[in-house]
């Protein structure tokens, strides 16, 4: 079962991964609220739209903008909708 790892705890586990670019996006259920904040970071994609980030926090260490989502993807990218995906040191596990 995927899974999204960083300093040895698990962000997020799940066999229901959709894989979008090489990236694995997780169920936002399957979240572990505690171990992340609400960041102020978007970006804009051209075909799926403008992600919010969340901060990763582990024991005191804060990993941030090291989550994504998109809250209201572009009709092309529907399929990512209410899910999270990983980056900058966070390691997907399949």
């Amino acid at each position: 079962m995927p899974r999204a790892m960083w300093n040895d705890s698990v962000l997020a586990e799940s066999d229901d991964t959709v894989v979008v670019e090489g990236n694995h996006y997780f169920p936002v259920a399957s979240l572990r609220p505690d171990l992340v904040r609400p960041s102020d970071h978007h970006t804009v994609c051209g075909w799926k739209g403008t992600a919010s980030y969340y901060d990763v926090v582990v024991d005191g260490q804060v990993n941030p903008n090291a989550a994504w989502y998109y809250p209201e993807p572009k009709e092309a990218a529907a399929q990512i909708r209410d899910r999270v995906a990983f980056w900058k040191g966070v390691v997907v596990e399949p």
